[in-house]
């Protein structure tokens, strides 16, 4: 398959649906809403929402069901960049190659865009108009695995540690919770919440739920890989900020070549989950190994 083609038409058909659901710039109050608009269309390449896309296919379901849950997943990871990038965390001033959102609205519209945004994605779930093809039942387990992947137990989880063991010397197993939880666990819940709105078997959810986990991590260790060897022109954003906060990185800890054959290890490991699905499951295995490769 073209995975750049597919990629494509996938980033093309959630921006439409985005475009279509979220309040637009003109809707009271607009200053909020700009806000909103300028991160999420800020350039995203749309991973987690092509993910579920993706991993609803590959269990023979359709992507027009889960077309709310792929953006859902946008607005989630758009808000914690927002949040990630204010002058209290990770204090950025380029995202995607733009001004960050405290940079053009102030941090308190910011910070609300942000709020804005996680609210506006289990507002978008759990519209009775949307969705419709998709039983309750499957649409509270996959709620579920979003809201779990997003708080203190997921992502938020992993930001507290990240931003607590700045500066220490940590160990192995809590650089990978910390990377597992804040960048992986909304990367997992992408597939996992994607198999459930596509009807996935017990089976087939342990083979993606597995198959997530991995790749989670992986695309972690590789952007940490990308902080030190990437271009600030293909990131869009600053390299080298990683070992000027003093965060303990997988090429801090372990070097750049023990980093990359980690890197391939967990592809490695992500496409033999695959392994009992069919074709449907193609994309799922090309957007594994372009992972691996990825230059921003």
């Amino acid at each position: 398959m073209n995975l750049k083609e597919y990629l494509k038409r996938r980033q093309r058909l959630v921006d439409g649906a985005l475009h279509r659901w979220v309040p637009g710039e003109n809707e009271f109050p607009p200053q909020v809403h700009q806000a909103m608009r300028y991160s999420l269309f800020a350039g995203g390449k749309r991973l987690r929402p092509i993910l579920a896309l993706a991993a609803a296919e590959a269990v023979g379901g359709r992507v027009v069901d889960a077309l709310p849950l792929a953006c859902s997943l946008e607005l989630i990871h758009t808000y914690s960049l927002i949040h990630d990038d204010l002058p209290s965390m990770d204090d950025d001033d380029l995202r995607r190659g733009k001004p960050t959102s405290h940079k053009i609205f102030g941090e308190a519209l910011a910070i609300l865009a942000g709020d804005a945004l996680l609210t506006e994605a289990f507002h978008l779930l759990t519209r009775p108009d949307l969705m419709k093809g998709v039983s309750a039942q499957r649409r509270l387990r996959a709620i579920n695995q979003l809201a779990r992947a997003s708080g203190s137990c997921g992502m938020v989880g992993g930001q507290v540690m990240d931003i607590a063991s700045q500066g220490q010397k940590i160990e192995p197993y809590l650089l990978e919770y910390i990377h597992s939880h804040k960048t992986g666990a909304l990367i997992g819940a992408s597939v996992c919440a994607g198999a459930i709105i596509g009807g996935a078997s017990p089976r087939q959810y342990r083979a993606l739920k597995s198959y997530g986990e991995k790749l989670g991590l992986a695309f972690q260790v590789i952007d940490d890989l990308l902080d030190v060897q990437g271009e600030e022109r293909n990131l869009g954003k600053a390299v080298g900020k990683d070992e000027a906060k003093g965060k303990v990185t997988y090429p801090v800890l372990f070097g750049i070549a023990k980093s990359h054959r980690k890197a391939e290890v967990l592809v490695e490991e992500a496409l033999g989950h695959l392994q009992p699905f069919n074709e449907r499951a193609n994309p799922l295995r090309e957007i594994a190994k372009f992972i691996l490769k990825r230059k921003k």
